[in-house]
């Protein structure tokens, strides 16, 4: 293989093949990019067994061929060259020497015969959406996955479309966070399970991005397609919870009170929080502020006052407070509401002009 072409296209195509290498002691060709030349074009295959990508951009073919190139490498090398315009990627049986204005190197290769197919999805059903409306989907849900694999439907992101609405949701079963976004059209997208570690790396490789996507969607894969970029995520096959059943139909009290204050309050609270992490929340209606507390036997303790909007029901709860701050940030509004339904029951946290994001989170046994 001999090509040339434009090294800042290499490095950006290289950088994001890298975040979903392999690493496996009795398979190393995972941890290496494949290089294939394809008509006109470079493809840098990657891929970890769960996720596969391909990424195609223009070169200039004196000789075709394929080569798999260790990924933290070439991706280090790419990342410390001076800024030439053009590169020369040359196999030299079993090395690859690159070479530009300022800079040679010859990194050790392995049998390009190796490395794993990236499976590719055949199906008529595709459906486009914005970029973005998926990193909004995938980041307003995703901690609220599990991070035991014991019950892998929970240990995901799970994705269905209702009308033209997309959901995702999310739980650890002390949790749940659903978002909805919605498409310019109906989607048929149903019962989308995607592992946790998979739905965090398609972060990593679409969060920067801006264009339209194409997802197709089979039964035991999931592929996104744009921009020459192909990145296929294996899904899990399993029933997610009938979580609709759990959300509560009535509120007893509820609380109205700036985001802002609330994320301050907490950070404050943190400082004296428990090794659990427990705060307690402490509501009176005709009060005009409700009271965070926290206390730790080694430290000390803390009481926060927030401004508020009390309506119904007095009531005081625990909970753990990290759960809480985590969903703030996928609240789009400035004020929130806290709707409590009782000690025992779940807490509802809302944005109060957001109606396409809902958090439920189980309050804390004293």
């Amino acid at each position: 293989m001999k090509i040339e072409c434009v090294k800042e296209k290499l490095h950006l195509a290289v950088s994001k093949a890298e975040k979903i290498v392999g690493k496996n002691i009795n398979l190393p060709v995972l941890s290496c990019l494949l290089f294939e030349t394809k008509g006109n074009n470079l493809i840098i295959r990657s891929t970890n067994l769960d996720l596969g990508l391909e990424i195609s951009i223009p070169v200039k073919v004196e000789e075709n061929g394929k080569v798999a190139v260790p990924a933290s490498i070439i991706s280090s090398f790419l990342n410390n060259i001076s800024d030439d315009k053009n590169i020369i990627l040359e196999t030299v049986e079993n090395t690859l020497k690159i070479s530009t204005q300022n800079s040679e190197a010859s990194i050790k290769t392995l049998s390009p015969e190796d490395f794993p197919t990236v499976p590719m999805i055949d199906n008529e059903k595709i459906y486009k959406i914005n970029s973005k409306d998926i990193v909004n989907g995938i980041k307003s849900v995703i901690y609220s996955s599990s991070l035991s694999s014991v019950k892998p439907e929970l240990a995901s992101v799970y994705i269905y479309s209702n009308n033209d609405n997309l959901i995702f949701v999310a739980t650890d079963s002390f949790r749940l966070a659903e978002k909805t976004i919605k498409t310019r059209k109906n989607m048929d997208l149903n019962n989308i399970l995607i592992p946790f570690k998979n739905a965090s790396d398609i972060l990593k490789i679409i969060d920067n991005i801006d264009s339209e996507i194409e997802i197709n969607a089979a039964k035991n894969q999931i592929s996104f397609v744009f921009d020459g970029t192909y990145l296929v995520s294996r899904v899990i096959d399993g029933v997610f919870p009938d979580y609709k059943q759990i959300l509560p139909k009535e509120e007893k009290t509820k609380v109205v009170l700036l985001k802002q204050d609330l994320i301050n309050s907490l950070k404050v609270s943190n400082i004296f929080s428990d090794s659990f992490n427990q705060m307690n929340i402490s509501v009176k209606n005709g009060e005009k502020a409700i009271k965070i507390k926290t206390k730790n036997n080694n430290i000390g303790e803390n009481i926060n006052k927030i401004d508020a909007n009390i309506e119904g029901e007095d009531i005081e709860v625990n909970f753990n407070y990290r759960y809480i701050i985590d969903c703030l940030p996928s609240i789009a509004s400035d004020s929130v509401s806290l709707i409590f339904n009782g000690i025992n029951k779940p807490l509802i946290i809302k944005g109060t002009s957001d109606k396409t994001f809902t958090y439920l989170v189980m309050p804390m046994n004293r």
